[in-house]
C-alpha cells in the first residue's frame, strides 16, 4: 500500500511561510507542494527555505487544485469550519491532498464544498500557516505504523539529526 500525501496552499503571501512548508514536507514525506495564486510568485525571492528544499520537492503554482487531484486521492481542508472533525479524531486517507487556507483568509467555499474530508487543529485563535502544516503532517506520520524496537528509534535519529547534535542520554 502506497501511502502518499501532498500540500496544497491558497494564495500563500508569506515567503518564510512557504519555506518552512517546504521544509516540512521534506522532513514529513509528503510528494510535492502546490500553490494558487500569484502573491508567492511576487515575493518568492525573499525565500527562507534553510534546507533548500525546492530543489528536492516539487513546488509546483497551479490555477486549480481538483485538476490535480488522481482518481483514489482524497481532497482534505483544513480549515475552523462549523462542523469540521477535529485532527485527533480524523483518520488520515491513504492518499490525500491536503489543502490549507492563506494567512489572511479562508479556503474557497467551492473548494469546502468538493472536499471529501473538513478537519480543524483544535486550538486556542488560529495557527500559523506553516506551523499547520507541521502539525497536521506530523500527526499522519504518527498515525501511521510506528517504528517498535529501541535499536531502530536509535538508529532512526542517527540518521535524521542536525550533524552538530550527538546528545545521548546517560543512566
Amino acid at each position: 500500500m502506497s501511502q502518499r500525501s501532498s500540500i496544497g496552499l491558497v494564495n500563500p503571501k508569506n515567503p518564510s511561510n512557504v519555506g518552512a512548508v517546504l521544509r516540512a514536507a521534506g522532513c514529513y514525506k509528503a510528494e510535492q507542494v502546490l500553490y494558487t495564486g500569484e502573491r508567492f510568485d511576487r515575493a518568492a525571492k525573499y525565500h527562507t527555505d534553510t534546507k533548500n528544499r525546492v530543489h528536492t520537492m516539487p513546488l509546483k503554482r497551479v490555477d486549480d487544485f481538483l485538476g490535480e487531484l488522481l482518481d483514489d486521492t482524497k481532497l482534505v481542508c483544513f480549515e475552523l469550519v462549523e462542523g469540521a472533525i477535529p485532527l485527533a479524531e480524523f483518520k488520515h486517507p491513504e492518499k490525500a491532498l491536503y489543502i490549507f487556507g492563506p494567512e489572511d483568509g479562508s479556503i474557497s467555499q467551492s473548494i469546502i464544498d468538493r472536499a471529501n474530508h473538513i478537519v480543524y487543529v483544535p486550538t486556542v485563535g488560529c495557527m500559523n500557516l506553516a506551523a499547520s502544516v507541521n502539525v497536521v503532517l506530523y500527526d499522519r506520520q504518527s498515525k501511521q505504523q510506528g517504528v517498535d524496537c529501541a535499536d531502530q528509534r536509535d538508529a532512526h535519529i542517527r540518521n535524521n539529526r542536525d550533524q552538530n547534535n550527538r546528545l545521548k542520554i546517560r543512566s
